[in-house]
């Protein structure tokens, strides 16, 4: 019962906080949870989702090279521009915490209750966006402004 009770505190704040995609997750949770084979579904998900995340991330950022909106002359100019060597490095350094993250997650389970909370927290109230890439990308406008740079 008092998973369900805090499934719904969550969804309520993500209403709250108008955040679709943390009510959906919530929402596809609890469908889940409901359901008769829940008990064998739910340790997938939790062990093997966010494997699962990544590669539809990462999906989403090939799309731009498939379409060919994005050509090998923009990744030749990436280097040209110290901007484009800040995204390679944050890129890099999100990659490298985010392995050292999952090692520790394993390690420590009990981090996630922090994480998630934090996480809900950063996304509802201050209208924050739970993904690797976009970290790396926020990383770099931060550099990049506070050094006054650009990729032109």
């Amino acid at each position: 019962m008092e998973s369900w009770l805090f499934l719904l505190l969550i969804l309520a704040i993500a209403f709250l906080g108008k955040n679709t995609s943390l009510i959906i997750a919530a929402g596809v949770v609890m469908v889940i949870k409901a359901l008769p084979f829940a008990a064998k579904w739910l340790p997938t998900i939790q062990s093997k989702g966010i494997n699962w995340g990544v590669t539809i991330i990462s999906i989403a950022i090939l799309v731009p090279i498939a379409t060919g909106e994005i050509k090998f002359s923009d990744l030749i100019s990436v280097f040209k521009s110290p901007a484009g060597w800040i995204a390679i490095a944050a890129g890099v350094a999100v990659a490298v915490l985010s392995r050292y993250g999952v090692d520790q997650l394993s390690a420590s389970p009990q981090v996630t209750v922090a994480l998630v909370f934090g996480t809900i927290c950063g996304v509802v109230f201050l209208r924050g966006v739970a993904a690797g890439p976009v970290i790396a990308s926020g990383m770099t406008y931060c550099i990049i402004t506070l050094l006054g740079l650009s990729f032109k």
